[in-house]
């Protein structure tokens, strides 16, 4: 992979990298811990070597929200502890940002890493809650609840993310090496979520309680005061308004 990576950079000679591929997912990770390392941590640092190596000015990588656990202190901060993840999915993506300042270090390339809170929209990942909760109603098959829905997270519409990636990308070089939240600073509950979906469907969520899953966080909240200071970020999508979006690009 790495020699694949030099070679393509070599080639296209990028003048920036917005890097965003990973393994992803909480549950997933907790089954296959090396798996997520090998690709997640040794992914990206060969991504990083090889925009180096090609001249690359910039590099702009995913984290996620997932790298502050179960923070008691809400919003969460860029500058808030995060040495206690519980996911191995979470412990790569801390990984991936210690090697990124590390790199930058050394190489002094401008690198921003962008804690993602739980994107959603058209598009979005099948195996992620609002999508399968969606295609669950459209089934008629009941939706399993983890825990007993106080369970709250920071939903993120796609839109809102690629307007902060690309501020990210367009002004990094203006701070070195940065981390920013881009979420919406609107938490909701799991359950609330679930009518909402069920609002917006048309349907009626059955639903099927369960025992919370391991290496799930209890909540998350981005704090965006340094993202909104710094980038001008400002997220605009009403949550049923995005909720309404993503249903109709699954039922066309």
């Amino acid at each position: 992979m790495r020699r694949r990576l030099e070679a393509l950079c070599a080639r296209v000679r990028p003048t920036g990298v917005i890097h965003l591929a990973a393994r992803a997912g909480v549950r997933p990770s907790v089954a296959d811990p090396v798996g997520y390392a090998r690709v997640n941590v040794l992914g990206t640092a060969s991504v990083q070597r090889a925009a180096e190596r090609a001249g690359c000015q910039r590099l702009v990588m995913a984290s996620s929200s997932s790298v502050y656990g179960n923070n008691d202190k809400t919003p969460f901060s860029e500058d808030d502890p995060v040495d206690r993840p519980i996911s191995p999915y979470a412990s790569t993506k801390r990984s991936c940002e210690l090697i990124a300042s590390a790199h930058h270090h050394l190489t002094g390339m401008p690198t921003a890493c962008l804690r993602f809170f739980t994107v959603y929209g058209p598009g979005q990942r099948p195996d992620l809650a609002i999508a399968k909760f969606m295609r669950l109603i459209r089934e008629g098959r009941p939706i399993t609840m983890y825990g007993d829905g106080s369970m709250s997270r920071d939903y993120t519409y796609i839109d809102d993310i690629v307007t902060g990636v690309l501020a990210a990308h367009d002004r990094i070089d203006s701070f070195g090496y940065r981390i920013w939240n881009l979420g919406s600073d609107r938490p909701v509950r799991l359950d609330t979520l679930i009518e909402q979906i069920g609002e917006v469907t048309g349907g009626v969520p059955r639903i099927e309680r369960s025992d919370p899953s391991p290496g799930d966080v209890e909540r998350t909240w981005a704090d965006l005061s340094r993202v909104r200071d710094e980038l001008a970020y400002a997220p605009t999508m009403d949550r049923l308004e995005g909720l309404s979006r993503q249903w109709a690009s699954i039922i066309g």
